[in-house]
């Protein structure tokens, strides 16, 4: 072999490396997480002046914290993952990468994450960090196939990082961070259920029980998507009503809620899949629309 094909050879083996590595934190997905976490901290009221040094510190601590919770919900669900085509040729779960070293890069990253939080803004946010990667890698992940109530168990690491950005940022646990807390924790249950609507024959081969009817995709299901998005409408005033944000991300936030319900309703009407799958996507939209809105309004 050529000195030319080593080099070939080499940089096609780190480029899968690499690309397994993203896989393995669900990369799209931990930047959506971090994503929100980054918008809280910049919406706390003692963030005047941006300093981008801490903005990426904080980026990267929260994606090596999110990584590492993913990392460990691959791992433990490696056999079921294998089962499933959409996540069959995820790095563990095809064998391409063993347990050892998969955990090994989970515990090296979880505490670079969390030393990160707590060398450069504060001991809670690194506390909270610490405990939402817990809970969903060691109680949320394993619940999913025991009961249901994984959805509301899983919807509090998934709400942490707006928390954890506010406190971050502000240093205490006060109205703000868990007003921005309920509008992530309401939103998901919308969110989920369409995924799991979606996917629900794949995920109830596997075991997985994730809708609240036991008979899957029911009008009790669609009921249930429609409870919490109109929930989402009061809570989506609080931060009007505290002076977080003025007007104008109101009547933008409003606007979005009133929107989820009106995709949660023609899933009752419907009943399918595509009226599933368009609460799913409008869900995506939905959180950088609201969460951006606040901070081009904030009035503090």
């Amino acid at each position: 072999m050529t000195a030319t094909n080593t080099s070939t050879s080499f940089s096609f083996s780190l480029a899968s490396k690499v690309k397994d590595y993203f896989q393995l934190m669900k990369f799209t997905l931990s930047f959506t997480v971090v994503f929100s976490c980054v918008i809280c901290y910049l919406l706390s009221p003692h963030i005047v002046v941006y300093n981008w040094f801490l903005i990426i510190c904080l980026f990267i601590a929260g994606m090596l914290i999110t990584g590492s919770a993913n990392t460990i919900n691959q791992v433990v669900e490696k056999n079921t993952d294998a089962l499933m085509a959409r996540t069959s040729k995820r790095p563990v779960a095809s064998g391409r990468m063993g347990e050892k070293e998969a955990y090994a890069f989970a515990i090296l990253s979880g505490l670079i994450g969390v030393i990160m939080m707590a060398f450069f803004f504060n001991i809670s946010s690194a506390l909270l960090s610490a405990f939402s990667l817990f809970l969903y890698a060691f109680v949320y992940t394993p619940l999913k196939k025991v009961n249901s109530i994984a959805v509301l168990v899983g919807a509090f690491p998934g709400a942490f990082p707006c928390l954890i950005g506010w406190v971050a940022g502000n240093d205490d646990f006060s109205m703000g961070g868990w007003i921005l807390f309920g509008i992530q924790f309401l939103w998901q249950f919308p969110h989920f259920w369409a995924i799991a609507w979606v996917a629900h024959k794949d995920y109830s081969n596997v075991g997985f029980k994730l809708l609240p009817a036991d008979k899957g995709p029911t009008k009790f299901t669609a009921i249930q998507g429609i409870m919490y998005s109109v929930l989402m409408i009061p809570v989506g005033i609080l931060p009007h009503y505290y002076n977080m944000a003025g007007n104008v991300s109101m009547i933008i936030l409003l606007a979005c809620n009133l929107f989820m319900v009106v995709q949660g309703i023609r899933l009752y009407n419907e009943m399918n899949v595509k009226a599933a799958r368009r609460v799913m996507f409008s869900s995506y939209i939905y959180l950088p629309i609201v969460l951006l809105s606040l901070l081009a309004d904030k009035t503090h």
